[in-house]
Protein backbone atom coordinates (compact mmCIF):
# COMPACT_ATOMS: atom_id res chain seq x y z
CA UNK A 1 0.00 0.00 0.00
CA UNK A 2 1.08 3.15 -0.22
CA UNK A 3 2.71 5.54 2.27
CA UNK A 4 1.91 9.04 3.68
CA UNK A 5 5.02 11.61 3.64
CA UNK A 6 4.98 14.57 5.47
CA UNK A 7 6.09 17.45 3.82
CA UNK A 8 9.92 17.44 3.46
CA UNK A 9 10.85 20.83 1.97
CA UNK A 10 9.54 24.46 2.99
CA UNK A 11 7.69 24.91 -0.17
CA UNK A 12 6.49 21.73 -0.30
CA UNK A 13 5.30 22.63 3.64
CA UNK A 14 3.49 26.11 2.01
CA UNK A 15 1.79 23.98 -0.57
CA UNK A 16 0.28 21.65 1.55
CA UNK A 17 -0.92 24.68 3.84
CA UNK A 18 -2.02 26.56 0.74
CA UNK A 19 -4.11 23.46 -0.48
CA UNK A 20 -6.14 22.66 2.52
CA UNK A 21 -6.73 26.23 2.77
CA UNK A 22 -7.98 26.82 -0.75
CA UNK A 23 -10.08 23.66 -0.68
CA UNK A 24 -11.60 24.53 2.78
CA UNK A 25 -12.88 27.82 1.10
CA UNK A 26 -14.57 26.16 -1.72
CA UNK A 27 -16.01 23.84 1.39
CA UNK A 28 -19.24 24.44 3.07
CA UNK A 29 -17.99 24.78 7.10
CA UNK A 30 -20.92 21.47 7.87
CA UNK A 31 -18.55 19.66 5.16
CA UNK A 32 -14.78 20.72 6.54
CA UNK A 33 -13.04 17.59 6.58
CA UNK A 34 -11.08 18.93 9.42
CA UNK A 35 -11.48 20.86 12.42
CA UNK A 36 -12.51 24.92 13.00
CA UNK A 37 -9.26 25.01 15.37
CA UNK A 38 -7.00 23.83 12.31
CA UNK A 39 -8.53 25.76 10.27
CA UNK A 40 -7.49 28.99 12.38
CA UNK A 41 -4.52 27.84 12.80
CA UNK A 42 -3.83 27.25 9.58
CA UNK A 43 -5.18 30.77 8.21
CA UNK A 44 -3.08 32.63 10.99
CA UNK A 45 0.07 30.64 10.20
CA UNK A 46 0.52 30.31 6.74
CA UNK A 47 0.78 34.03 5.79
CA UNK A 48 3.82 34.54 8.54
CA UNK A 49 5.28 31.46 7.35
CA UNK A 50 5.19 32.31 3.43
CA UNK A 51 6.51 35.91 4.19
CA UNK A 52 8.92 34.27 6.02
CA UNK A 53 10.42 32.16 3.35
CA UNK A 54 10.07 35.03 0.57
CA UNK A 55 12.27 37.26 3.18
CA UNK A 56 14.69 34.65 3.27
CA UNK A 57 14.91 33.77 -0.80
CA UNK A 58 15.36 37.33 -0.89
CA UNK A 59 18.23 37.76 1.25
CA UNK A 60 20.11 34.70 0.09
CA UNK A 61 19.78 36.27 -3.49
CA UNK A 62 20.99 39.68 -2.43
CA UNK A 63 23.97 37.67 -0.78
CA UNK A 64 24.65 35.57 -3.93
CA UNK A 65 24.38 38.01 -6.34
CA UNK A 66 27.15 40.19 -5.04
CA UNK A 67 29.42 37.49 -4.67
CA UNK A 68 31.25 37.96 -7.62
CA UNK A 69 32.21 41.54 -6.70
CA UNK A 70 33.35 40.67 -3.52
CA UNK A 71 35.73 37.81 -5.02
CA UNK A 72 37.18 39.94 -7.41
CA UNK A 73 38.16 42.56 -4.49
CA UNK A 74 39.33 39.90 -2.32
CA UNK A 75 41.68 38.27 -5.17
CA UNK A 76 42.86 42.10 -6.12
CA UNK A 77 43.72 42.64 -2.45
CA UNK A 78 45.51 39.75 -1.64
CA UNK A 79 47.39 40.13 -4.74
CA UNK A 80 48.49 43.70 -3.73
CA UNK A 81 49.22 42.96 -0.64
CA UNK A 82 51.62 40.15 -1.51
CA UNK A 83 53.30 41.54 -4.40
CA UNK A 84 54.09 44.86 -1.74
CA UNK A 85 56.37 42.46 0.90
CA UNK A 86 57.33 40.30 -1.96
CA UNK A 87 58.99 43.61 -3.47
CA UNK A 88 60.03 44.82 0.07
CA UNK A 89 61.56 41.79 0.46
CA UNK A 90 63.54 42.19 -3.62
CA UNK A 91 64.65 45.70 -2.13
CA UNK A 92 66.31 44.14 1.20
CA UNK A 93 68.01 41.83 -0.95
CA UNK A 94 69.55 43.89 -3.39
CA UNK A 95 70.80 45.49 -0.43
CA UNK A 96 68.92 48.70 -1.49
CA UNK A 97 67.73 48.36 2.33
CA UNK A 98 68.00 47.10 5.61
CA UNK A 99 66.14 43.65 6.95
CA UNK A 100 65.33 45.46 10.15
CA UNK A 101 62.90 47.85 8.06
CA UNK A 102 60.46 44.64 8.61
CA UNK A 103 59.72 45.25 11.86
CA UNK A 104 58.15 48.35 10.47
CA UNK A 105 55.42 45.50 9.27
CA UNK A 106 55.56 43.58 12.52
CA UNK A 107 57.74 40.99 10.48
CA UNK A 108 60.65 39.38 11.98
CA UNK A 109 63.29 41.34 10.38
CA UNK A 110 65.17 38.13 8.77
CA UNK A 111 61.95 36.64 7.90
CA UNK A 112 61.76 35.95 3.46
CA UNK A 113 58.56 34.41 3.49
CA UNK A 114 55.11 36.25 2.78
CA UNK A 115 52.92 35.85 5.49
CA UNK A 116 49.73 33.68 5.17
CA UNK A 117 47.24 35.42 3.36
CA UNK A 118 44.97 32.54 2.74
CA UNK A 119 42.11 33.66 5.26
CA UNK A 120 40.10 36.83 4.83
CA UNK A 121 41.22 37.34 8.60
CA UNK A 122 44.55 37.32 7.35
CA UNK A 123 44.39 39.86 4.52
CA UNK A 124 42.46 42.00 6.91
CA UNK A 125 45.29 41.69 9.47
CA UNK A 126 48.35 41.82 7.57
CA UNK A 127 46.84 44.84 4.83
CA UNK A 128 46.45 46.79 8.00
CA UNK A 129 50.29 46.00 9.50
CA UNK A 130 51.60 46.90 5.59
CA UNK A 131 49.38 50.11 5.22
CA UNK A 132 50.62 51.59 8.68
CA UNK A 133 53.90 49.99 8.42
CA UNK A 134 55.05 51.54 5.33
CA UNK A 135 53.82 55.15 6.44
CA UNK A 136 56.01 54.77 9.64
CA UNK A 137 59.04 53.68 7.67
CA UNK A 138 58.58 56.58 5.26
CA UNK A 139 58.04 58.96 8.23
CA UNK A 140 61.72 57.70 9.36
CA UNK A 141 63.15 58.69 6.39
CA UNK A 142 62.57 55.92 4.01
CA UNK A 143 62.28 55.98 0.32
CA UNK A 144 58.52 55.20 -1.10
CA UNK A 145 58.48 52.13 -2.77
CA UNK A 146 56.49 51.43 -6.06
CA UNK A 147 55.18 48.53 -8.35
CA UNK A 148 52.87 49.10 -6.55
CA UNK A 149 52.71 52.03 -4.42
CA UNK A 150 51.51 51.76 -0.96
CA UNK A 151 48.62 54.01 -2.41
CA UNK A 152 47.50 51.64 -4.49
CA UNK A 153 47.49 49.12 -2.30
CA UNK A 154 45.01 51.05 0.41
CA UNK A 155 43.14 51.55 -2.56
CA UNK A 156 43.04 47.74 -3.03
CA UNK A 157 42.53 46.70 0.57
CA UNK A 158 39.94 49.54 1.43
CA UNK A 159 37.44 48.10 -1.55
CA UNK A 160 37.97 44.56 -0.25
CA UNK A 161 37.42 45.38 3.27
CA UNK A 162 34.36 47.95 2.48
CA UNK A 163 33.04 45.01 0.45
CA UNK A 164 34.07 42.33 3.15
CA UNK A 165 31.79 44.12 6.04
CA UNK A 166 29.16 44.65 3.55
CA UNK A 167 28.85 40.64 2.97
CA UNK A 168 29.17 40.01 6.39
CA UNK A 169 26.30 41.89 6.56
CA UNK A 170 24.12 40.58 4.11
CA UNK A 171 24.89 37.02 5.00
CA UNK A 172 23.87 37.86 8.72
CA UNK A 173 20.39 39.27 7.19
CA UNK A 174 20.50 35.83 5.33
CA UNK A 175 21.23 33.72 8.23
CA UNK A 176 18.86 35.94 10.38
CA UNK A 177 15.67 35.28 7.62
CA UNK A 178 16.61 31.59 7.68
CA UNK A 179 16.63 31.21 11.76
CA UNK A 180 12.80 32.96 11.32
CA UNK A 181 11.98 30.07 8.47
CA UNK A 182 13.31 27.30 10.90
CA UNK A 183 11.86 28.28 13.93
CA UNK A 184 8.29 28.38 12.27
CA UNK A 185 8.69 24.86 10.80
CA UNK A 186 7.79 22.93 14.12
CA UNK A 187 4.66 24.80 14.00
CA UNK A 188 4.23 24.26 10.34
CA UNK A 189 4.82 20.41 10.50
CA UNK A 190 2.15 20.17 13.88
CA UNK A 191 -0.37 22.03 11.83
CA UNK A 192 0.23 20.04 8.20
CA UNK A 193 -0.03 16.92 10.19
CA UNK A 194 -2.87 17.70 12.44
CA UNK A 195 -5.54 18.67 9.47
CA UNK A 196 -3.85 15.23 7.59
CA UNK A 197 -5.08 13.58 10.35
CA UNK A 198 -7.86 14.86 10.49
CA UNK A 199 -9.09 14.60 6.61
CA UNK A 200 -7.91 11.03 6.87
CA UNK A 201 -9.99 10.29 9.75
CA UNK A 202 -13.23 12.06 7.92
CA UNK A 203 -12.90 9.84 4.74
CA UNK A 204 -11.84 6.85 6.82
CA UNK A 205 -14.83 4.88 5.27
CA UNK A 206 -14.51 5.38 1.66
CA UNK A 207 -12.89 2.65 -0.69
CA UNK A 208 -9.20 2.86 -0.58
CA UNK A 209 -8.82 3.85 -4.05
CA UNK A 210 -11.52 6.68 -3.81
CA UNK A 211 -10.62 7.67 -0.34
CA UNK A 212 -6.60 8.45 -1.30
CA UNK A 213 -8.27 10.76 -4.18
CA UNK A 214 -10.25 12.76 -1.68
CA UNK A 215 -7.33 12.96 0.20
CA UNK A 216 -5.07 13.75 -2.48
CA UNK A 217 -7.56 16.55 -3.20
CA UNK A 218 -6.82 17.81 0.32
CA UNK A 219 -2.95 17.94 -0.38
CA UNK A 220 -2.54 14.47 1.74
CA UNK A 221 0.56 13.26 -0.52
CA UNK A 222 0.77 9.26 -0.91
CA UNK A 223 4.42 7.32 -2.43
CA UNK A 224 4.43 4.28 -3.82
CA UNK A 225 7.27 1.96 -2.67
CA UNK A 226 9.89 1.08 -5.43
CA UNK A 227 8.17 -2.62 -5.36
CA UNK A 228 4.87 -0.83 -5.44
CA UNK A 229 5.73 1.16 -8.50
CA UNK A 230 7.09 -1.53 -10.57
CA UNK A 231 3.72 -3.44 -10.38
CA UNK A 232 2.05 -0.45 -10.80
CA UNK A 233 3.91 0.72 -13.91
CA UNK A 234 3.76 -3.36 -15.28
CA UNK A 235 0.08 -3.11 -14.78
CA UNK A 236 0.03 0.40 -17.05
CA UNK A 237 2.24 -1.60 -19.84
CA UNK A 238 -0.17 -4.14 -19.69
CA UNK A 239 -3.19 -1.81 -19.72
CA UNK A 240 -4.41 -3.02 -17.13
CA UNK A 241 -4.27 0.39 -15.01
CA UNK A 242 -3.66 4.15 -15.34
CA UNK A 243 -0.42 4.76 -13.41
CA UNK A 244 -0.01 8.54 -12.28
CA UNK A 245 3.73 9.16 -11.39
CA UNK A 246 4.08 10.46 -7.91
CA UNK A 247 5.46 13.77 -7.75
CA UNK A 248 7.65 15.25 -5.56
CA UNK A 249 6.61 17.17 -2.69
Amino acid sequence: MPYRRLPNTDQARLRALKTALEMAAKTDLERLPFSQHSLHSAKTFTPNFESAIIQYRSAYRNQASKNSAYNEALKKARLYVSHFIQVLNFAIIRGEMKPEVREFYEINRNERKVPSLALESELLEWGKKVIEGDRKRVMKGGSPIYCPSIAVVKTRYDQFEDAYYHQKMLQNITNRAADKVSELRPTSDEIILKIWNEVEEYFIDLPDEIRREKLKSWGVVYFYRPEEKKKLESAKLQGNIVFEENREC
